[in-house]
């Protein structure tokens, strides 16, 4: 019987352990997290989610209060068309995050970075552009493009020295997506890195609608497979989503994928930036408590635990501060849900907005618990301590875990001496 030890992950010139951690923002997936994965032979991501945020906590910047301190006078306004990013700023920022992660590098695996496309920040284009080129500057070895995937990305960097050198992949839910963007794309004649299939069990946005149920991760990895070799394309394909064992790893690597990119399982470990308490919400989490959702002002549906103190919660607009879900024009559909709900409840001190959620302030804070849909299952990877909480495992332990068990068994850590 085979375990995910047995395969390597062929990218370019590296050859690594096929385990890609997923980029969680904001700061959930952290340079701890993804520097294990890359000391202990696979890949790991930091995001880009809110960059400035992260900078601001990471490094001492103070980022974000420069920029409400430039919109102040703008707080109560509906309209936000007049608050933008500044580049330079922006740039920066990422420079600073990707510069301190990869200067504290070990080990033959690889760092990249998670660019998430519906973080439009009133201009999608300049500071998607800006995002991938700052990190091409500061050395990260790949980009992975998610949550929204454009189809000119490709094109904003092709003129970039590091084009052909940083490894860039693409995260697809379908077929149908995949040839969009390489047909797309094909003007550039670079072809992705590597193909990262989410299926619909999978945390956070899903490329899916409410009818997700109705999909199979396997079925669609199939499909892309045959896609590809119909095509006599050579492009590795990795499937995410679901899969929580290293038999469930295994079991697509033998199907033809080239590696499998996990996140839920790393989740609750020590590397993870999620706080203490938020971890110990994970652990307790019950079947029936993860629901998907359309909350999320993205317009994609999104899986958290229902139990999140974000939902409902009806917040001011903090566009000034943070703004990235502003579109090209200015509108955040949490802006329009908020306004309409003091429209109808003039003389409330706090409304209730319950169709949709300011994602900025709430994942910011940690109040949005988005999650697979096995997270239900991370109590069984565990201890049960003595006070009731749950033992937080090390990202070494989980890691080595899915590339050796094998018979759909985990590996429990060792319980802390008494």
């Amino acid at each position: 019987m085979k375990c995910v030890d047995d395969f390597r992950l062929q990218l370019g010139k590296s050859e690594l352990v096929p385990i890609m951690i997923g980029g969680m923002g904001v700061d959930i997936s952290t340079a701890d997290l993804a520097l294990e994965a890359a000391r202990l032979g696979g890949i790991g991501h930091i995001s880009d989610a809110m960059i400035k945020t992260v900078a601001d906590r990471r490094y001492n910047t103070k980022f974000v209060k420069e920029k409400l301190a430039l919109y102040k006078y703008n707080v109560l306004n509906a309209d936000k068309s007049s608050v933008k990013f500044d580049l330079g700023r922006l740039e920066e920022a990422t420079r600073l995050h990707v510069e301190a992660t990869m200067g504290r590098k070990r080990g033959s695996g690889l760092v990249f970075i998670n660019c998430m496309e519906k973080l439009t920040m009133n201009a999608p284009k300049e500071t998607l552009r800006v995002r991938m080129r700052a990190a091409m500057d500061a050395g990260i070895e790949g980009i992975t493009l998610a949550a929204g995937l454009h189809l000119g990305s490709f094109g904003l960097i092709e003129d970039h020295p590091r084009f052909r050198d940083v490894k860039l992949g693409i995260i697809v839910s379908s077929v149908r997506a995949l040839q969009l963007f390489l047909k797309k794309s094909a003007r550039t004649q670079r072809l992705p890195d590597y193909i990262v299939v989410e299926g619909p069990l999978a945390g956070g946005h899903l490329g899916f609608g409410m009818d997700w149920a109705k999909y199979d991760l396997a079925t669609i990895v199939a499909e892309v497979l045959q896609y590809l070799r119909d095509e006599h394309l050579d492009i590795p394909v990795i499937p995410a989503g679901g899969i929580f064992t290293g038999s469930d790893a295994t079991a697509f690597l033998e199907q033809g994928a080239a590696a499998v990119q996990v996140a839920t399982r790393f989740t609750v470990t020590s590397e993870c930036g999620l706080p203490d308490d938020v971890k110990q919400e994970y652990f307790k989490a019950t079947e029936d408590e993860i629901i998907v959702n359309e909350i999320s002002p993205t317009g994609y549906p999104m899986r958290m635990i229902n139990r999140s103190p974000a939902i409902g919660d009806g917040i001011r607009p903090n566009c000034e501060a943070y703004g990235y879900l502003l579109d090209a024009s200015g509108k955040c559909a949490y802006i329009t849900a908020y306004n309409r709900e003091v429209a109808a409840h003039p003389e409330a001190r706090k409304v209730k907005v319950w169709d949709k959620t300011c994602l900025c302030t709430h994942m910011r804070n940690f109040e949005v618990w988005t999650c697979g849909q096995l997270t239900y299952r991370l109590k069984d990877t565990t201890n049960r301590l003595s006070d009731g909480s749950y033992q937080v495992l090390s990202a070494e332990h989980v890691f080595q875990d899915y590339q050796f068990s094998k018979d759909q068994k985990l590996s429990l850590p060792e319980a802390p001496a008494a």
